[in-house]
């Protein structure tokens, strides 16, 4: 069977997106690239924690950070990591139309949190907190819009990867691209509960 042909459900193997050599290498290789990610946002709540005090009498933490709308951008956040488990699994059923279902749903969820954290840095920047404001707007800004940069990346990856696929079904070719775009929004999904903690409920309390 060749890798692009879609397939169905008397030749589906178990686990479509690691079936062939090409898809393990992928999945081998993208564990490599999260690896590098995670200590580069390492580094970026490292010099977070280290510059937050440092605000040139501008607005606190306390006095800035509006956790209702944060809390909600979060609710989103984690829901849009639900439904790439629910796309993932049809994947894992061949069940196509299901999988697009859930994938564009998370797609979604992932604009409406965009869409918040642009409102939020808006507000800020009305408050006089913004880049240049300090050294603490640097470190904010830098850490907190680069993930903002990785969701929006996510929300480029999955319109394309949709787009491309949509009438060419479950594939040994496509399954691996799926999945291995569900693992990366996982990995932004806990970058966020990391930001969300550190820097304001952190922030919140002092």
């Amino acid at each position: 069977m060749h890798a692009d042909e879609r397939l169905n459900d008397a030749n589906f193997p178990k686990h479509p997106e690691k079936a062939t050599l090409e898809g393990k290498n992928k999945f081998l290789g993208f564990w490599l690239f999260l690896g590098g990610e995670t200590v580069l946002f390492a580094t970026l709540f490292g010099t977070y924690l280290g510059l937050r005090h440092m605000n040139m009498d501008g607005p606190t933490t306390e006095e800035l950070f509006k956790l209702p709308t944060v809390f909600l951008a979060t609710m989103l956040l984690l829901t849009s990591s639900l439904t790439s488990v629910y796309a993932v699994l049809a994947l894992k059923q061949n069940r196509v139309k299901s999988l697009q279902g859930w994938f564009f749903v998370t797609l979604l969820l992932g604009l409406c949190f965009l869409g918040l954290e642009v409102y939020e840095f808006n507000e800020y920047v009305h408050e006089g907190h913004t880049f240049t404001s300090s050294a603490f707007g640097s470190a904010f800004y830098t850490l907190v819009g680069f993930h903002g940069g990785h969701v929006a990346f996510g929300c480029l990856w999955i319109i394309t990867l949709l787009a491309r696929n949509w009438n060419r079904g479950i594939t040994l070719v496509n399954a691996p691209k799926y999945y291995l775009f569900a693992l990366y929004w996982h990995f932004v999904d806990v970058v966020w509960v990391f930001i969300f903690t550190v820097v304001y409920l952190m922030g919140k309390v002092g």
